[in-house]
């Protein structure tokens, strides 16, 4: 791979890290979001289920009054036949066969209605159990950020009492050094002075035995012998 190719790949996986951790920094704000927008959804999903039930309970409605219909017309076909009136007897009868075309349209139309509102509901109740499991998901996510910050919080301070006490003990042992110097010079000042006022030759006179009363044992004692 050629080094501008290898340079192009490298600033090409830097933009996509940095668009991950922007699209990162932002993922709770994006789930709350698309939650708010799930729950718009679902309020339209649950009217449009309201006007679904609306419509099945007006097609039962209207079957049971088609059922109640037809039973009243075959009663006075049958009455019309007891009392020997063939033609109106026909005439409900007729009237009965009209009816059972609209009941069995109108039975068509609930049971449409019905499989639609079952489907919905169903769906509806999946819809809402994924959410409300998503929703204990950013729950537990934003609880475990809130953690993680405060623990990022904490660490950074102990790292950082850690680096002050490291520069107070570097202070120390520099201010030790320097105390360390400044007696060494102390005690050389003090030499210089005294060689300055004769104090050391006369020191070096007393320990030769040319000068003072620095006899020694040896010579101390030949003088009480030779008395």
């Amino acid at each position: 791979m050629s080094v501008w190719k290898k340079l192009f790949t490298a600033v090409r996986g830097g933009v996509n890290d940095a668009a991950e951790n922007v699209a990162d920094g932002q993922a709770l704000r994006i789930l709350d979001q698309e939650i708010r927008e799930a729950k718009e959804e679902l309020r339209r999903s649950d009217h449009s289920l309201t006007q679904i039930i609306a419509k099945r309970k007006l097609a039962d409605q209207k079957v049971a009054s088609l059922k109640n219909s037809i039973a009243e017309y075959e009663d006075h076909a049958q009455a019309a036949s007891t009392k020997g009136d063939n033609d109106l007897a026909l005439e409900c009868a007729s009237k009965v066969v009209e009816l059972r075309g609209q009941l069995d349209a109108e039975q068509k139309f609930s049971d449409q209605f019905g499989q639609s509102e079952k489907t919905l509901r169903s769906n509806i109740r999946q819809a809402k159990d994924n959410l409300r499991r998503m929703e204990q998901q950013v729950d537990i996510v934003k609880a475990n950020e809130s953690v993680q910050k405060a623990q990022t919080s904490v660490s950074s301070r102990h790292l950082g009492a850690n680096s002050r006490m490291k520069t107070a003990a570097e202070s120390l042992d520099r201010i030790k050094q320097r105390q360390t110097q400044r007696q060494a010079e102390l005690e050389a000042a003090s030499e210089l002075a005294s060689e300055e006022s004769g104090d050391a030759l006369e020191q070096r006179l007393a320990q030769a035995g040319i000068k003072g009363g620095n006899t020694n044992a040896d010579d101390e004692l030949s003088r009480i012998l030779g008395k």
